[in-house]
Protein backbone atom coordinates (compact mmCIF):
# COMPACT_ATOMS: atom_id res chain seq x y z
CA UNK A 1 0.00 0.00 0.00
CA UNK A 2 1.11 3.43 -0.95
CA UNK A 3 2.12 6.09 1.88
CA UNK A 4 -1.13 8.28 0.56
CA UNK A 5 -3.31 5.05 0.66
CA UNK A 6 -2.29 4.97 4.23
CA UNK A 7 -2.65 7.97 4.96
CA UNK A 8 -6.26 8.30 3.60
CA UNK A 9 -6.70 5.06 5.42
CA UNK A 10 -6.07 6.80 8.83
CA UNK A 11 -7.80 9.40 8.11
CA UNK A 12 -10.79 7.52 7.85
CA UNK A 13 -10.47 5.63 10.94
CA UNK A 14 -9.50 9.05 12.73
CA UNK A 15 -12.83 10.03 11.50
CA UNK A 16 -14.99 7.61 12.53
CA UNK A 17 -13.93 6.96 15.35
CA UNK A 18 -14.07 10.48 16.42
CA UNK A 19 -17.59 10.60 15.22
CA UNK A 20 -18.24 7.34 17.31
CA UNK A 21 -16.79 9.20 20.70
CA UNK A 22 -18.99 12.29 19.67
CA UNK A 23 -22.12 10.72 18.84
CA UNK A 24 -22.26 9.43 23.04
CA UNK A 25 -24.12 5.75 21.91
CA UNK A 26 -25.31 3.51 24.37
CA UNK A 27 -24.78 -0.23 24.76
CA UNK A 28 -27.60 -1.34 23.68
CA UNK A 29 -26.57 -2.88 20.94
CA UNK A 30 -23.50 -6.26 21.06
CA UNK A 31 -20.73 -4.93 19.94
CA UNK A 32 -21.15 -7.56 17.38
CA UNK A 33 -24.82 -6.08 16.55
CA UNK A 34 -23.43 -2.76 16.22
CA UNK A 35 -20.45 -4.00 13.85
CA UNK A 36 -23.66 -5.87 12.07
CA UNK A 37 -24.92 -2.43 11.62
CA UNK A 38 -22.35 -0.59 10.35
CA UNK A 39 -21.28 -3.53 7.88
CA UNK A 40 -24.49 -3.54 6.30
CA UNK A 41 -24.56 0.14 6.28
CA UNK A 42 -21.37 1.26 4.50
CA UNK A 43 -22.48 -1.73 2.21
CA UNK A 44 -25.21 -0.43 1.15
CA UNK A 45 -23.77 2.58 0.52
CA UNK A 46 -20.61 0.81 -1.53
CA UNK A 47 -19.03 3.04 0.85
CA UNK A 48 -15.59 0.51 0.57
CA UNK A 49 -12.74 2.19 2.24
CA UNK A 50 -15.02 2.35 5.17
CA UNK A 51 -16.66 -1.03 5.13
CA UNK A 52 -13.04 -2.37 5.14
CA UNK A 53 -12.55 -0.48 8.50
CA UNK A 54 -16.10 -2.29 9.56
CA UNK A 55 -15.14 -5.17 7.98
CA UNK A 56 -11.82 -5.22 10.51
CA UNK A 57 -13.81 -4.22 13.66
CA UNK A 58 -16.33 -7.14 12.69
CA UNK A 59 -13.57 -9.37 12.78
CA UNK A 60 -12.07 -8.24 16.02
CA UNK A 61 -15.58 -7.83 17.71
CA UNK A 62 -16.39 -11.87 17.14
CA UNK A 63 -17.89 -12.14 14.05
CA UNK A 64 -17.46 -15.05 12.14
CA UNK A 65 -15.89 -14.56 8.49
CA UNK A 66 -19.12 -16.79 7.42
CA UNK A 67 -21.40 -14.39 9.85
CA UNK A 68 -20.06 -11.49 8.00
CA UNK A 69 -20.19 -13.38 4.68
CA UNK A 70 -23.91 -14.33 5.40
CA UNK A 71 -24.73 -10.46 6.16
CA UNK A 72 -23.09 -9.74 2.69
CA UNK A 73 -24.92 -12.51 0.74
CA UNK A 74 -28.33 -11.19 3.05
CA UNK A 75 -28.63 -7.80 1.87
CA UNK A 76 -28.52 -8.17 -1.69
CA UNK A 77 -31.99 -9.15 -1.36
CA UNK A 78 -32.67 -5.11 -0.49
CA UNK A 79 -30.01 -3.71 -2.22
CA UNK A 80 -29.38 -5.61 -5.10
CA UNK A 81 -26.52 -7.65 -6.45
CA UNK A 82 -23.64 -5.25 -7.49
CA UNK A 83 -23.75 -3.46 -3.85
CA UNK A 84 -23.36 -7.35 -2.08
CA UNK A 85 -20.64 -8.56 -4.50
CA UNK A 86 -18.91 -5.52 -3.99
CA UNK A 87 -19.20 -6.23 -0.36
CA UNK A 88 -17.31 -9.91 -0.68
CA UNK A 89 -15.01 -8.72 -2.82
CA UNK A 90 -14.10 -6.32 -0.54
CA UNK A 91 -13.96 -9.33 2.35
CA UNK A 92 -11.81 -11.36 1.03
CA UNK A 93 -9.17 -8.51 0.27
CA UNK A 94 -9.66 -7.69 3.70
CA UNK A 95 -9.22 -11.37 5.10
CA UNK A 96 -6.08 -11.63 2.34
CA UNK A 97 -4.59 -8.57 4.17
CA UNK A 98 -5.09 -9.96 7.76
CA UNK A 99 -3.47 -13.52 6.59
CA UNK A 100 -0.48 -11.55 5.23
CA UNK A 101 0.04 -10.37 8.78
CA UNK A 102 -0.77 -13.30 10.49
CA UNK A 103 -4.30 -12.96 11.70
CA UNK A 104 -5.93 -16.17 10.97
CA UNK A 105 -9.73 -15.42 10.99
CA UNK A 106 -12.33 -18.05 12.71
CA UNK A 107 -14.35 -19.43 9.73
CA UNK A 108 -17.13 -20.14 11.91
CA UNK A 109 -20.03 -23.14 10.75
CA UNK A 110 -21.36 -23.60 7.42
CA UNK A 111 -25.36 -23.41 7.15
CA UNK A 112 -27.20 -26.57 8.26
CA UNK A 113 -28.63 -28.63 5.23
CA UNK A 114 -32.55 -27.90 4.83
CA UNK A 115 -34.41 -31.03 5.75
CA UNK A 116 -38.04 -29.80 4.78
CA UNK A 117 -39.31 -31.04 1.85
CA UNK A 118 -42.44 -29.06 1.29
CA UNK A 119 -42.71 -26.86 -1.27
CA UNK A 120 -40.53 -23.34 -0.90
CA UNK A 121 -43.36 -21.23 -0.96
CA UNK A 122 -45.21 -22.90 1.65
CA UNK A 123 -41.79 -22.63 3.78
CA UNK A 124 -41.43 -19.22 2.84
CA UNK A 125 -44.65 -18.53 3.88
CA UNK A 126 -44.75 -20.04 6.94
CA UNK A 127 -41.22 -18.13 8.07
CA UNK A 128 -42.87 -14.91 6.84
CA UNK A 129 -45.75 -15.62 9.57
CA UNK A 130 -43.34 -16.86 11.96
CA UNK A 131 -41.88 -13.17 11.56
CA UNK A 132 -44.91 -11.63 11.62
CA UNK A 133 -46.60 -13.60 14.61
CA UNK A 134 -49.83 -14.26 12.56
CA UNK A 135 -51.42 -17.32 10.77
CA UNK A 136 -50.05 -18.35 7.16
CA UNK A 137 -52.80 -17.11 5.14
CA UNK A 138 -54.73 -20.22 3.46
CA UNK A 139 -53.26 -20.75 -0.59
CA UNK A 140 -51.60 -17.85 -2.48
CA UNK A 141 -52.01 -14.09 -1.52
CA UNK A 142 -53.63 -12.63 -4.30
CA UNK A 143 -54.44 -9.03 -3.44
CA UNK A 144 -51.97 -5.47 -3.56
CA UNK A 145 -48.59 -5.94 -5.23
CA UNK A 146 -49.41 -9.86 -5.14
CA UNK A 147 -51.81 -9.74 -7.32
CA UNK A 148 -50.59 -7.32 -9.45
CA UNK A 149 -47.14 -9.02 -10.11
CA UNK A 150 -47.93 -12.97 -9.07
CA UNK A 151 -43.94 -13.34 -10.13
CA UNK A 152 -42.91 -10.88 -7.28
CA UNK A 153 -44.84 -13.10 -4.73
CA UNK A 154 -43.59 -16.12 -5.66
CA UNK A 155 -39.78 -14.54 -5.95
CA UNK A 156 -40.48 -13.33 -2.13
CA UNK A 157 -41.96 -16.39 -0.30
CA UNK A 158 -39.63 -18.82 -2.28
CA UNK A 159 -36.17 -17.06 -3.10
CA UNK A 160 -36.15 -14.35 0.21
CA UNK A 161 -38.34 -15.99 2.93
CA UNK A 162 -37.33 -19.27 2.18
CA UNK A 163 -33.90 -20.24 0.16
CA UNK A 164 -32.45 -17.23 2.60
CA UNK A 165 -34.54 -16.88 6.09
CA UNK A 166 -33.97 -20.29 6.36
CA UNK A 167 -30.17 -20.09 6.45
CA UNK A 168 -29.31 -21.15 10.14
CA UNK A 169 -25.70 -19.21 9.72
CA UNK A 170 -27.68 -15.83 11.44
CA UNK A 171 -30.81 -15.87 13.37
CA UNK A 172 -34.29 -14.15 12.30
CA UNK A 173 -33.39 -10.96 14.51
CA UNK A 174 -29.93 -10.90 13.09
CA UNK A 175 -31.78 -11.09 9.69
CA UNK A 176 -33.37 -8.17 10.50
CA UNK A 177 -30.92 -6.20 11.77
CA UNK A 178 -29.63 -6.17 8.69
CA UNK A 179 -32.72 -5.32 6.69
CA UNK A 180 -33.79 -2.68 8.85
CA UNK A 181 -29.93 -1.12 8.83
CA UNK A 182 -30.12 -1.65 4.41
CA UNK A 183 -33.24 0.21 4.35
CA UNK A 184 -32.00 3.15 6.79
CA UNK A 185 -29.33 3.75 5.01
CA UNK A 186 -30.77 3.82 1.01
CA UNK A 187 -33.64 5.71 1.91
CA UNK A 188 -36.84 6.65 0.39
CA UNK A 189 -38.15 3.19 1.39
CA UNK A 190 -39.95 4.00 4.43
CA UNK A 191 -43.03 1.89 4.11
CA UNK A 192 -41.16 -1.26 3.62
CA UNK A 193 -38.94 0.08 6.82
CA UNK A 194 -42.18 0.38 8.67
CA UNK A 195 -42.60 -2.91 8.10
CA UNK A 196 -38.97 -4.40 8.73
CA UNK A 197 -39.09 -2.91 12.02
CA UNK A 198 -42.26 -4.00 12.89
CA UNK A 199 -40.87 -7.79 12.16
CA UNK A 200 -37.73 -6.49 14.45
CA UNK A 201 -39.53 -6.17 17.35
CA UNK A 202 -41.21 -9.40 16.64
CA UNK A 203 -38.60 -11.14 16.90
CA UNK A 204 -36.92 -9.82 19.79
CA UNK A 205 -35.07 -6.67 18.60
CA UNK A 206 -36.37 -3.82 21.39
CA UNK A 207 -36.85 -0.19 20.71
CA UNK A 208 -33.60 1.03 22.53
CA UNK A 209 -31.57 -1.14 19.91
CA UNK A 210 -33.64 -0.02 17.07
CA UNK A 211 -32.71 3.51 18.49
CA UNK A 212 -29.38 2.85 18.91
CA UNK A 213 -29.35 1.38 15.31
CA UNK A 214 -30.72 4.84 13.87
CA UNK A 215 -27.67 6.49 15.79
CA UNK A 216 -25.52 4.26 14.43
CA UNK A 217 -26.45 5.25 10.69
CA UNK A 218 -26.72 9.55 11.77
CA UNK A 219 -23.01 8.48 12.59
CA UNK A 220 -22.18 6.90 9.70
CA UNK A 221 -24.59 7.83 7.06
CA UNK A 222 -25.84 10.95 7.26
CA UNK A 223 -28.26 12.95 9.51
CA UNK A 224 -31.08 12.75 6.37
CA UNK A 225 -31.23 8.45 6.94
CA UNK A 226 -31.18 9.13 10.47
CA UNK A 227 -33.81 11.83 11.10
CA UNK A 228 -36.25 9.47 8.04
CA UNK A 229 -35.74 6.61 9.80
CA UNK A 230 -36.18 7.82 13.62
CA UNK A 231 -39.77 9.35 12.34
CA UNK A 232 -40.51 5.57 11.05
CA UNK A 233 -39.98 4.61 14.28
CA UNK A 234 -42.03 6.87 16.39
CA UNK A 235 -45.33 5.89 14.08
CA UNK A 236 -44.12 2.33 14.93
CA UNK A 237 -43.67 2.48 18.44
CA UNK A 238 -47.02 4.50 18.34
CA UNK A 239 -49.36 2.25 16.70
CA UNK A 240 -47.83 -0.69 19.03
CA UNK A 241 -48.43 1.52 22.32
CA UNK A 242 -44.58 0.97 23.24
CA UNK A 243 -44.20 5.43 22.88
Amino acid sequence: MSRISILIVLAIIFNVNNNLKASNIESNLTPQQEKIVTISAFAAKGELEKLKIGLNDGLDSGLTVNEIKEVLVHLYAYCGFPRSLRGLQTLMLVLDERKSVGINDNWGREASSISDTRAKYERGKEILAKLSGTTPPEGRVTTGYAGFSPEIETFLKEHLFADIFERDVLTYAQREMITVSVLMSIGGVEPMLNSHMNLSLNVGINPDQIKEMIQVIKVNIGEKEADAANIVLIEVLKNRNLN
